[in-house]
């Protein structure tokens, strides 16, 4: 196990934020993780556990701890009743494993394709995009108890998967550190578009999928259409200034009947109509409402700046660091949250983990991303 010390964290973040790490351990091994805990704990030091960095608000003030980060690597591929088992070890790249789970000729993750962040990351908020879910294809997850070292494994049916949440983020946040991550895929399947902005982007590129060879061909166009899309909002690290981002920094809220009907009131209140609201279904009769037209419609344009801080030009829902700090960014996010909370009483809920000088995650969510 490697133990640095004075460590800079902004270059292992997506958003470039972020002070100095007190001490940081590069683990590439359970054994490491499992040392690098015991190291921390028998100095009495608070222990932050990082991924790939996509999701994370370090303060400008750094970290007075351990931040413990996953390097662990290794993907095996098993063929399994017309498809395949993919295992891969928590710090692999996941858009590396969606590209080669393509190529391998598996679909079902095609459509999570360019998300930045590690594969342990996946599970914690139940990544999405574009009508995929990783809770579809998880069949386990292994990981080790913070407190007692202990390894465990989780099948689907146990780790509470619900819209951009999971056990690991939820009632056991911070318990559990993930280290590998099981996906079954089928082989040689045409994939299901189920997201009409994708279909509208495949149609407007002359793609017709249902035409296409089952298997990587088809999940290839898939895979090439929502990397489009992304890009188009720089929701990739390739996309220029305004990917300095931890890409969507809130999550859509999903409404009862009631909430709805009150957001709706109060747009009408405003001169809009209903209709023009996004909603989509989200089951058990709750309905979810795009955070980012109400953001835009709370006052807050693409372009916005704050200082060091801005709403992306191309996305409301991504805040991008332009050169200033944390605590910048981080007002802005409340400033936004609290316009769209006065304007149509919702509250919007951070992905993103803000991470505190002293202490453990406040805040949004599990590394999305790693």
């Amino acid at each position: 196990m490697k133990i640095v010390d004075g460590v800079r964290l902004a270059p292992y973040t997506s958003l470039g934020l972020g002070g100095e790490a007190r001490h940081l351990a590069h683990c590439t091994s359970e054994e490491e993780i499992l040392e690098a805990l015991g190291w921390g704990r028998s100095r009495g030091l608070p222990v932050h556990v990082l991924g790939g960095g996509s999701n994370t608000v370090f303060d400008d003030a750094g970290y007075d701890g351990l931040v413990l980060r996953v390097e662990l690597l290794g993907v095996r591929v098993e063929e399994s009743n017309g498809g395949a088992l993919v295992s891969a070890a928590a710090g692999e790249d996941w858009d590396a494993l969606v590209r080669r789970c393509i190529e391998a000729d598996l679909s079902g993750v095609e459509c999570m394709s360019g998300i930045p962040g590690q594969v342990g990351a996946t599970p914690m908020q139940n990544v999405g995009a574009y009508g995929q879910e990783v809770c579809d294809t998880i069949v386990e997850v292994r990981a080790i108890e913070r407190d007692s070292g202990e390894g465990r494994t989780f099948a689907n049916g146990e780790c509470g998967f619900g819209y951009r949440t999971s056990r690991f983020k939820a009632g056991d946040r911070d318990r559990y550190i993930i280290t590998r991550v099981t996906y079954r895929l089928p082989k040689s399947r045409r994939p299901e578009i189920r997201y009409p902005e994708l279909q509208r982007r495949l149609e407007a590129e002359g793609v017709d999928v249902g035409s296409l060879p089952a298997g990587a061909p088809a999940s290839t166009a898939v895979r090439e259409a929502v990397l489009d899309l992304r890009r188009g909002k720089a929701m990739l690290l390739e996309s220029g200034p305004d990917s300095r981002s931890a890409g969507s920094f809130y999550l859509n809220p999903v409404l009862t009947g009631e909430q709805l009907a009150e957001v709706r009131e109060r747009w009408r209140e405003r001169g809009g109509s209903a209709a023009e609201i996004p909603v989509y279904p989200a089951g058990g009769g709750r309905h979810k409402v795009a955070a980012a037209w109400l953001v835009e419609r709370s006052g807050f344009a693409r372009g916005t700046r704050r200082s060091g801080a801005a709403i992306s030009e191309r996305h409301a829902l991504a805040l991008v660091n332009r050169g200033g700090t944390s605590s910048e960014l981080l007002a802005l996010a409340g400033e936004v949250a609290g316009a769209v909370r006065e304007t149509f009483g919702v509250r919007l809920e951070p992905e993103p983990v803000y991470v505190p000088p002293h202490g453990g995650p406040c805040g949004g969510s599990a590394e999305e991303s790693g």
